[in-house]
């Protein structure tokens, strides 16, 4: 089941949390809806399954229209953060209500429970009640439950919110697993780039309801469409700056400003990773005034001359790191800077 929107457009009084918004989801993908908080990717997320109506735009399955559809009738598969488990139901019994609302045999709802109780890895919790479970099982029978009726598309809104970080890596990664054993096209809504990046085909970036880039994680990594994506997606800073005679300054720095006319206000976006560090007492640009010990990586807070701080960050056994020390002077290399004209405030 593909789906297609074109210019969708959805307004809360006068606050419009989806502009003209259009994209694809090709059939049998996993897309990552990433954005911050607010940014308008559960509204959208909400229209696609019929619980929203737009203000403007269509929604498409399979390139027919869906926008009059109800809910029940789009084939869809709704998780939400908060797992909306049926508290007075066994495990048993919240995974076959979607297939009593359809009216399927109860034969079939007992082969169907008992498939998805071992896809799941839930064999033996089938009589437990929600709150005998643990958070990691409950948003497990959640999505037994969603999928029990076997849904064309299965939509996740933050549906790993709600439990701890460690619980929260391996829903990841088995939700990863479940996909590439289903494939049913699924959309999942989340702000953490690292829950995007690991699970998903495709990320789409949607930020103040607008979409800003679509692409795989290395695209959106390795090549950020916007000044906003740039900023968002990792660690990086970023600085302010003019276009003359090709470059930028930052302080000392020198950063190439290709096709930016003179005169051109710019922001200039550095990576952690895209900087090198390394002692120079004599004629270094920047004060090193912290160390901070990061796992199997360093970051190193400086003050750049004129400028202010800046950070990088380092394996922890990288040669750059030699010598490297509070109070130390050091020279600064940029291996990438991404430039951007600067947006209007």
């Amino acid at each position: 089941m593909s789906i297609q929107i074109e210019h969708l457009t959805k307004r809360f009084n006068k606050f419009v949390a989806v502009q003209d918004v259009s994209l694809t989801v090709n059939s049998g993908e996993l897309v990552a809806f990433l954005g911050p908080s607010g940014s308008g990717k559960s509204t959208i997320l909400r229209i696609i399954a019929g619980l929203e109506s737009a203000d403007a735009g269509e929604v498409n399955f399979y390139g027919e229209r869906a926008d009059h559809l109800h809910t029940r009738e789009r084939g869809v598969g709704f998780v939400f953060q908060h797992y909306a488990l049926f508290r007075h139901m066994t495990v048993e019994q919240n995974i076959s209500f979607g297939l009593k609302v359809r009216k399927i045999s109860r034969q079939r709802q007992t082969e169907r429970v008992n498939e998805l109780l071992e896809l799941m890895g839930l064999q033996g919790l089938d009589k437990r009640y929600p709150n005998q479970l643990s958070g990691g099982q409950r948003q497990r029978v959640a999505l037994a439950r969603a999928l029990a009726p076997e849904p064309k598309v299965l939509l996740l809104d933050e549906p790993f919110g709600a439990v701890d970080a460690k619980v929260r890596e391996e829903l990841r990664h088995w939700l990863r697993r479940l996909h590439d054993e289903v494939h049913v096209t699924s959309i999942f809504v989340t702000h953490d780039q690292e829950e995007a990046f690991a699970v998903a085909d495709k990320v789409m970036i949607i930020n103040r309801g607008k979409l800003e880039q679509v692409g795989t994680p290395v695209e959106i990594l390795d090549h950020p469409a916007t000044e906003f994506v740039a900023r968002f997606i990792g660690e990086a800073n970023v600085y302010q700056s003019i276009s003359e005679n090709g470059q930028a300054l930052i302080g000392p720095l020198k950063i190439a400003t290709p096709d930016i006319a003179d005169g051109t206000p710019v922001s200039v976006v550095l990576r952690f990773y895209d900087l090198k560090f390394w002692r120079d007492d004599s004629q270094g640009m920047a004060k090193v005034v912290r160390m901070i010990p990061l796992g199997d990586r360093v970051k190193v807070e400086a003050i750049l001359d004129g400028v202010g701080t800046i950070f990088s960050q380092f394996p922890r056994r990288s040669s750059l790191l030699h010598g490297i020390e509070p109070g130390c002077r050091i020279h600064i290399e940029t291996t990438l800077a991404r430039v951007y004209p600067r947006n209007p405030e």
